[in-house]
């Protein structure tokens, strides 16, 4: 049996969850979509309240990732207590609340989840991804595993792809915004992409308005981020999997415009 696993990059502000809204449904349909996995970090913008994972979870996803900005909404802690299909990354400390990890039950079986946030140029020092997602393996004993790295580092994602190959069914990398075109199918079967892109505004600089990222990088004097206005994106991809072996067998990179 043949399943095609939908992973969509960051939705970002009102934009992206509107956009989202409109178009994953339809997407899920086109594709014959059997599991969906959205990164919600950014739905406010930084962080995501419990009002934007209800959003998500009603367009269609089955699991919402996190990543460095999962505490900027402290209102979204109590909901991750409760919620299993809301991942923060498995290697924060911890003291820290919510899972980095989940088995969730499907029609055609037992669908591991884990979230994992990086090093590289990261504001703070999470213990060690690497040596994390193999103490989790040890654990599963399921056949289809998708891991989600949260990193800046192309380098270290593709590391991550590497190391997994043959051990999980794909592994997609989140955080940075920008879709990558290196989808592909490793050698040893998993399924892998430096970065899946976002979902929000197309005229933006990851979802920001242009002008605001432009100060900061020019040296000015800072202002609070805003999402940009106008038209939208989401882009994500779809990853078919074969469920008798675990093996990924096909890649395929999403892109929906206005």
């Amino acid at each position: 049996m043949k399943i095609n696993l939908l992973s969509v990059g960051d939705v970002v502000a009102n934009g992206g969850l509107d956009f989202l809204k409109a178009n994953l449904p339809a997407l899920k349909r086109e594709h014959n979509i059997d599991f969906c996995v959205v990164n919600g970090e950014n739905a406010a913008v930084l962080g995501m309240t419990p009002q934007q994972a209800e959003t998500i979870f009603d367009a269609g996803a089955d699991v919402i990732t996190m990543g460095n900005h999962t505490w900027s909404k402290r209102e979204i802690i109590p909901y991750m207590e409760r919620s299993r299909r809301v991942l923060r990354p498995a290697n924060l400390s911890p003291l820290q609340p919510g899972r980095g990890w989940g088995i969730f039950e499907t029609s055609f079986g037992s669908v591991a989840v884990i979230d994992l946030i990086g090093r590289c140029n990261m504001d703070y020092s999470p213990d060690n991804p690497f040596s994390t997602v193999e103490r989790i393996l040890k654990k599963l004993e399921v056949k289809l595993i998708f891991v989600e790295l949260h990193a800046e580092a192309t380098s270290e994602k593709l590391a991550m792809g590497w190391m997994l190959d043959g051990k999980v069914s794909a592994v997609w990398g989140t955080h940075t915004h920008v879709q990558t075109a290196d989808d592909r199918v490793l050698p040893n079967g998993t399924g892998y992409i430096t970065d899946l892109g976002m979902t929000g505004p197309r005229n933006s600089i990851l979802g920001i308005k242009p002008e605001l990222s432009i100060r900061r990088f020019r040296g000015e004097v800072p202002y609070r981020y805003e999402p940009a206005a106008g038209s939208c994106k989401l882009e994500g991809c779809i990853f078919t999997i074969d469920t008798d072996s675990g093996k990924c067998i096909q890649t395929k990179r999403v892109m929906i415009h206005d």
